[in-house]
């Protein structure tokens, strides 16, 4: 057992390879998405980017000596995000990952919320999840060889806000599918986890981040003393991808310098 132990540790970093892996990235265009099929790419995956809007990701990738595929994919549509896990099966053999990285967010106030807004978001951001992780997981379960289901949360799934009836609920959905999804497909090796990012940079945050006010009280409210990156991704997403996470199931691990371990408050002088 000592033995077998030292061996495993020898070749440890090995748990972290994705040469030969295929992940479908939704989203992949751009953003978060964006951000965790170049982090994939990098570890050795082929990716396939899933978007309305592909657009340069692919070219991106191909630039890193990885190989890649795009396709249009509206996530709220059953037959096209069947389409989507058969393109890559097509382009690629199989799938390995899937990172259900689209979605959707806005605020207002609540009594002027209107219907299809809420709507959107949910159907975007909990249909769209539904309805990729289970294609995902048909075609795993029909490879045999397990895989890893990785969504995008937030930390809006675990606290309310004003103006947010619809994405904090969304993000809460994906929490507790993560969780459902996880029992089920465990015992056929799919893990299915999730990333729960704070405020992290991107071209849709940006304007808000960059305002003064904003960005000084947020940064007031994580220890770390910023927002998130979108290179901080790379780690976690890779992890999560990987068999070194083979023993973590139904887990939806915040990525946020430190925001969800303190309550917000100023310091008690």
């Amino acid at each position: 057992m000592a033995n077998d132990l030292i061996q495993k540790a020898m070749s440890v970093r090995s748990l972290f390879n994705l040469d030969g892996k295929t992940a479908i990235v939704t989203g992949g265009a751009k953003g978060l998405g964006r951000a965790c099929a170049l982090g994939l790419a990098g570890a050795g995956a082929n990716i396939v980017i899933a978007d309305l809007d592909p657009g340069n990701t692919e070219k991106e990738i191909a630039g890193m000596g990885r190989k890649a595929a795009s396709v249009v994919v509206d996530v709220r549509d059953e037959k096209q995000v069947a389409a989507m896990v058969q393109k890559a099966v097509d382009a690629f053999g199989k799938v390995d990952i899937l990172v259900n990285c689209a979605g959707v967010a806005d605020v207002k106030s609540i009594v002027d919320f209107e219907l299809s807004l809420w709507e959107k978001i949910m159907d975007i951001n909990v249909k769209g999840i539904f309805l990729c992780s289970r294609e995902a997981a048909r075609q795993m379960l029909k490879q045999g060889i397990g895989g890893r289901i990785i969504s995008i949360s937030s930390l809006q799934g675990f606290a309310g806000r004003a103006g947010d009836p619809a994405y904090s609920a969304s993000k809460a959905a994906v929490n507790m599918m993560t969780k459902s999804m996880a029992c089920e497909w465990a015992p056929d090796g799919i893990c299915v986890n999730a990333i729960a990012p704070t405020w992290c940079w991107t071209d849709m945050t940006a304007p808000t981040l960059s305002r003064e006010d904003f960005y000084s009280e947020l940064k007031k409210r994580i220890p770390a003393g910023r927002a998130c990156n979108q290179d901080d991704l790379f780690g976690l997403v890779v992890f999560l991808a990987s068999e070194a996470s083979s023993f973590i199931n139904g887990a939806i691990i915040p990525l946020d310098g430190g925001a969800i371990a303190c309550d917000g408050f100023p310091e008690a002088k």
